[in-house]
């Protein structure tokens, strides 16, 4: 019986596929949260539907671009670290080329939809474009990278305002700043479990430079800063009561992610990061849309 052969079409489709696979894509989904976030606030309501279409382009692309480089940049050292060598660059599934393209095409499709959006987010965009690809540098030289992890995720709802208003205000800073720490310190407990790798392979962290035990607390300390700057930019906007309760929520759930983990027990550790994070941006963000309507 003779093998069916795919066609060059069905093959082209599979390596997508494998590329989108390799980055996560699907992972976009738990960061729409924070760009919405800025739409929602910036509007003060709904948004245009032209706004909330080119904001969730450019923010896929974006997010396409810094994974794909990533994946690049890290190719050699995924291929050392047991956790990540099956990725689909270290066993050959796909090319660095494959990539490149992908990344490419993404640089290209947020250009678009940054000049869709408004003039100040098109000056923008290369800026955003040149430190998501330096963000995974960033590793092999400084601890700082939780720091530069934070500021790349903070730029999805301070991008999405600036899409929206064309202008930037304290409140923006203040969303830019609660996201940014908050997913700091996610980072911070994430790196946690790579502790012993990062020690043999210059790669930095404040578990490698620190211990385990100081990035856990310096985790706990980003997140009550990021609670506070929530509780802030709440009272700033004056937003409802329904905010409020989102936000004790969220507060709840950064304490039980907290006790998931602890110096000497990890095992948890990818609830705490991935489960525990997603609820908490959907809720933030949920709540506060119905803050503002009701």
């Amino acid at each position: 019986m003779m093998l069916e052969q795919r066609s060059p079409g069905a093959r082209y489709l599979g390596k997508l596929g494998t590329m989108l696979e390799a980055i996560k894509f699907e992972h976009t989904i738990f960061t729409l949260p924070f760009a919405y976030l800025g739409m929602v606030l910036a509007a003060r309501g709904l948004p245009t539907l032209q706004q909330v279409v080119w904001i969730t382009v450019a923010l896929a692309a974006a997010r396409t671009w810094a994974m794909g480089t990533n994946r690049l940049i890290d190719r050699e050292m995924d291929a050392l670290n047991p956790r990540t060598a099956r990725r689909a660059l270290p066993i050959g599934l796909l090319t660095p080329r494959d990539m490149w393209l992908l990344s490419g095409a993404s640089v290209v499709i947020l250009l678009v939809a940054a000049w869709q959006l408004n003039d100040l987010c098109l000056k923008l965009a290369p800026l955003a474009i040149a430190f998501l690809f330096a963000y995974s540098y960033v590793k092999r030289y400084s601890w700082a990278t939780h720091i530069a992890l934070g500021i790349s995720d903070g730029l999805a709802p301070l991008g999405a305002w600036i899409g929206v208003t064309g202008s930037v205000s304290l409140e923006a800073i203040l969303l830019f700043l609660a996201v940014g720490i908050w997913i700091g310190g996610f980072d911070l407990i994430y790196a946690c479990q790579d502790v012993e790798f990062d020690r043999t392979h210059t790669v930095e962290s404040i578990a490698k430079s620190y211990g385990v035990a100081a990035a856990l607390n310096l985790s706990s300390l980003a997140h009550a800063l990021t609670a506070l700057i929530l509780l802030a930019l709440g009272l700033l906007m004056g937003l409802g009561p329904l905010y409020y309760v989102g936000w004790l929520l969220a507060v709840g759930l950064l304490i039980y992610e907290h006790r998931l983990v602890s110096p000497t027990d990890l095992s948890r550790l990818n609830v705490a990061f991935f489960n525990v994070n997603g609820y908490i941006a959907v809720i933030v963000f949920a709540f506060t849309f119905a803050s503002i309507f009701v």
